[in-house]
């Protein structure tokens, strides 16, 4: 079993950044890739940054360039930082891990941005 917990969430203005980190805890060492999705009202959710440990990283058109993806491998923490954002950026953001066959998913954190 893994444990993600999000934070870091919140209300910017346009144009502002923001930092979300996902902890891993639990069978963290099996965890080979993690990621962040997000769903916005009234739409499905989707992928916007995603990590397989030791190989690619890969963005959502929509924030390639905007947003970044890393890692703390000692501290098996997920960090996406977020800037030039944009009120579409608004949306629930999700923490993803992926373990020996299982997907995890965080609470969510709730991301704003006003225009």
């Amino acid at each position: 079993q893994v444990q993600l917990v999000e934070s870091g969430g919140g209300l910017v203005q346009a144009g502002g950044s923001l930092r979300l980190s996902c902890a891993a805890s639990g069978s963290r060492f099996s965890i080979n890739a993690m990621g962040w999705y997000r769903q916005a009202p009234g739409k499905q959710r989707e992928l916007v940054a995603h990590m397989l440990f030791g190989s690619n990283t890969n963005y959502a058109e929509s924030v390639k360039g905007r947003f970044t993806i890393s890692r703390d491998g000692a501290k098996n923490t997920v960090t996406l930082q977020m800037n030039s954002l944009k009120p579409e950026d608004t949306a629930v953001y999700y923490c993803n891990a992926f373990s020996r066959g299982n997907t995890y998913w965080g609470q969510g954190t709730q991301v704003t941005v006003s225009s």
